[in-house]
């Protein structure tokens, strides 16, 4: 009861937004009905091995896939990394707006449920301590924190490190994305003992080409993990 009343406390405060175009909405982490409606959630068909939805019911992997295998085993994702959905992203990432989170690690973990019942440990998608200081915290460990609170597997979230800074992905063509994150990536000295013959879930916000994961994922077979699959908020579709 006192949870609830000062609930409603701050509603009358701080009424609730909607995390992609801030209008009131009924409840906090709710989305407004018009984005809710226009926002394109990921679910089958897609592909076995990056997740990238099909247009039509067909079942095993996307071309690229097929011609270059990525390092990850399965890459799953909520939903569509778009003009929806990309406020939303960039407000958890760039302006310290938490209030979603608890709504997006539950939709991670209603897309990711196979992976994470297979997984031995959750681990973060890194940032360069440069832009750590600078943005004050990793969206991607927030996410990886919420999901191992919500399905109790251990979160390891120093076990991957960037040994140099790279270039915002976000800007960069596919080659110029791989040639970025190439070898930018190693598993911790604390942590190789913990990542042998284990089945890693990688978390990141957003997956574009999939070069960063990759080269996360690369790093961490390298080092001995049994496999290593990902889980992400949002990822970018070509239409």
């Amino acid at each position: 009861m006192v949870q609830d009343g000062g609930r409603a406390l701050l509603d009358i405060a701080f009424p609730p937004q909607c995390p992609s175009c801030q209008k009131p909405v009924a409840a906090l982490h709710n989305f407004c009905a018009e984005c809710f409606q226009d926002l394109r959630m990921i679910g089958d068909p897609m592909c076995g091995c990056c997740g990238i939805p099909f247009a039509v019911a067909v079942e095993g992997y996307c071309p690229e896939c097929l011609t270059e295998p990525p390092a990850f085993s399965r890459a799953r994702s909520v939903m569509v990394y778009d003009k929806i959905s990309a406020p939303l992203v960039s407000s958890l990432k760039f302006r310290d707006q938490w209030a979603g989170l608890e709504r997006y690690v539950t939709m991670m973990r209603a897309a990711g449920t196979t992976l994470l019942s297979d997984a031995d440990f959750i681990v973060p998608v890194p940032l360069n301590w440069r832009r750590l200081w600078w943005r004050k915290y990793n969206q991607s460990a927030l996410l990886a924190y919420g999901l191992s609170a919500q399905s109790a597997l251990p979160c390891l979230p120093h076990a991957l490190v960037r040994t140099r800074p790279t270039r915002p992905q976000m800007r960069l063509e596919r080659a110029e994305r791989l040639k970025n994150v190439k070898g930018a990536f190693r598993v911790a000295d604390a942590a190789l003992p913990r990542v042998q013959n284990k089945h890693i879930l990688l978390v990141d916000d957003v997956v574009t080409t999939g070069a960063t994961v990759d080269a996360c994922a690369k790093a961490l077979l390298k080092a001995g993990a049994k496999q290593v699959d990902v889980l992400a908020l949002a990822r970018t579709v070509k239409d």
